[in-house]
């Protein structure tokens, strides 16, 4: 990358040369993947360069791009090392995204027909001199395609069927409330338009005049309900040696982060720092499922970051792109499944990952409506569509789903509140004792808030075996802030584990926020003799507080607070201005707490430096 120039939105591999913009190089793998199978299928959530990595293997292969090969490819991985089947293929692409999902199965066929015929006819405008006969379009476009196959297998040059987003369309059929499950098994069942096209894919390719086929989706849901359709192809989307095929690795990003914190003429630590940020709103992902598949960063996020970095000379305030924000649905969609609300909820607690045995792939629709969910069903929707991802493995060789970064961890926030906070009242409350903690550390009214407006509305049935969960989603939920703070629970600090951090995002230390962390206690009823919950709830702060069960929990709790803020300061110097709460929980009926605070000086960062030092430079100029 010779300047600042990133490809944000681009999924165009020309344009991104033509433009000199960053491009992360990953063709080394496209011998690998020829090796792999003829008929191939890529899982990765929505925005993560599926459609990019498309357009590099339609470049590759094109037989119109054989004279353009040393220029797109020289001086990338697989131009000092090219396969036999370079620009070897009539290409063909499909975009199921493009499909209009409205209407009726009828009306829907008719979109997906009516858009195969349209590329049946670029693909004849671009190679027509390639074919030895014409090509009939007729309105069913599955004759139109055995009209291409007659005239492609009369030519030396065999067909490369590139498929994105396979099941976006269905996928959007499936989650609609407006007759969605009959339109969709109208789809996919029997003759229905998506199976019949698949059985037409997988004709074609047995006879041999389409060669070879690549499908991009975000999950096997459609794929399992057309096996019988389409058998034939392999899933790659696990394999470790591809697993970084859509993402950057860490030491990319720092790379490019080094360049920009140079043109902006900041200080050189800025990039560590900068790094540190993306290290905790975007990285995480695992699509190996192992740790030999290491983490990456979602590229779509990072392209985001770095743009708004070299044209502004700071980071960007709202670190998720409002494209991602889009996949709220998605957990949306899980919460309204039967027991899908408390699994959104319980993913929320990092000390105990979500724990199955392994991923589910049979994912038809009969059993996604129908059938009774288990936690490893609903739970491997979640991995697949981004909202989840590898942590580890247990003892026992299970396997560990957690949620992969601080921007998919708003995206729960966010669902949850609106959940179990919905109005303008409640949240006009929430915001106001939130800027009291904020600004002032005083935890008193958010505990008061929390105690009567939201653990009565927990369905503790759900979580009765853990009212430490309950506490901390609580409190998560009710202080999320990303706009100010960089916020996680179970925040590893030296040895220890505090369970609610805030600490002060670098470029929102010149405001008036200030560092906290809570530790959290818990007592049930039965631990305070004499008690009942009538006489808990009607026992005034101070007398609680003056309990000695309540006593001892709060100097426990302070005990370790005063640990996590020996360490803490170590870390973030007089940069931090820190507040440490002690908070304990009596049998999800009260809250009783105490505070310190330390006292450091304000530093204000360098990553609101003056936006003339910024950098505007478009990709073409």
């Amino acid at each position: 990358m010779t300047r600042l120039c990133f490809p944000f939105g681009i999924a165009n591999f020309r344009a991104i040369h033509d433009d000199g913009a960053l491009y992360i190089d990953r063709t080394d793998r496209i011998a690998t993947m020829e090796a792999i199978g003829r008929q191939l299928l890529l899982l990765r959530p929505r925005r993560f360069g599926k459609s990019l990595w498309l357009s590099t293997l339609a470049h590759y292969y094109d037989l119109r791009r054989a004279e353009e090969f040393e220029e797109l490819f020289g001086h990338l991985a697989i131009g000092r090392a090219p396969t036999a089947r370079r620009n070897r293929y009539f290409i063909m692409q499909w975009n199921f995204s493009t499909v209009d999902p409205m209407g009726d199965a009828e009306a829907i066929r008719g979109a997906l027909y009516r858009h195969i015929n349209g590329r049946i006819a670029t693909l004849v405008s671009r190679y027509g001199d390639h074919l030895p006969q014409p090509v009939e379009i007729q309105d069913d476009a599955l004759v139109s395609f055995q009209s291409l196959l007659a005239a492609v297998g009369q030519s030396p040059h065999p067909l490369y069927l590139l498929i994105d987003e396979y099941d976006n369309f269905a996928n959007e059929v499936l989650v609609s409330r407006d007759r969605g499950e009959e339109r969709y098994n109208a789809l996919v069942g029997g003759e229905g338009a998506i199976k019949t096209v698949f059985k037409a894919v997988k004709e074609a390719a047995e006879g041999g005049v389409l060669e070879r086929v690549f499908i991009t989706g975000v999950s096997p849901v459609v794929m399992a309900d057309i096996t019988s359709g389409y058998n034939v192809v392999e899933d790659i989307s696990l394999r470790p040696e591809l697993a970084d095929l859509c993402g950057f690795h860490e030491a990319e990003v720092a790379s490019v982060l080094e360049q920009i914190i140079a043109h902006c003429r900041l200080p050189a630590g800025q990039a560590e720092e900068a790094l540190a940020m993306m290290r905790t709103f975007y990285n995480g992902y695992n699509f190996s499922l192992e740790p030999e598949g290491g983490r990456i960063y979602n590229p779509t996020l990072a392209l985001y970051f770095f743009k708004h970095l070299a044209e502004q000379c700071k980071y960007p305030r709202r670190m998720l792109d409002n494209n991602l924000a889009m996949d709220r649905n998605r957990i949306d969609y899980i919460a309204q499944l039967p027991q899908g609300a408390a699994l959104v909820r319980t993913a929320l607690d990092s000390a105990s990952p979500i724990t199955i045995e392994d991923l589910e792939y049979r994912f038809g629709v009969e059993r996604m409506l129908r059938a009774p969910q288990t936690e490893p069903f609903l739970a491997s929707l979640l991995y697949f569509f981004g909202v989840l991802t590898y942590g580890a493995r247990d003892p026992l060789g299970q396997l560990q789903l957690v949620i992969p970064n601080l921007v998919v961890r708003k995206l729960y926030v966010e669902r949850i509140q609106e959940s179990l906070l919905p109005g303008f009242d409640l949240d006009r409350e929430r915001r106001a004792v939130c800027k009291g903690l904020y600004a002032k550390g005083a935890i008193g009214p958010v505990c008061t808030f929390i105690e009567q407006r939201f653990l009565p509305v927990f369905d503790n049935r759900d979580l009765r075996w853990s009212n430490e969960l309950v506490v901390k989603t609580a409190f998560l939920v009710t202080l999320f802030n990303d706009l100010g703070y960089i916020m996680d629970s179970e925040t590893a600090v030296g040895r220890g584990y505090c369970d609610l951090s805030m600490i002060v995002r670098p470029d929102a230390r010149h405001y008036a926020f200030l560092d906290h962390v809570i530790e959290f206690k818990h007592l049930t009823l039965a631990d305070l003799p004499g008690l009942d919950s009538e006489a808990l709830a009607k026992m005034p702060i101070e007398a609680l507080r003056a309990r000695p069960e309540v006593a001892g929990q709060l100097a426990a709790a302070n005990a370790q607070l005063a640990i996590y803020r020996e360490r803490l300061q170590a870390i973030y110097g007089a940069a931090l201005r820190l507040h440490t709460h002690a908070v304990v929980c009596i049998g999800l009926l009260r809250l009783v707490w105490a505070s310190a605070a330390t006292n450091a000086r304000r530093i204000s960062t360098s990553a609101s430096a003056p936006a003339s030092a910024g950098i505007s430079r478009s990709c073409s100029g």
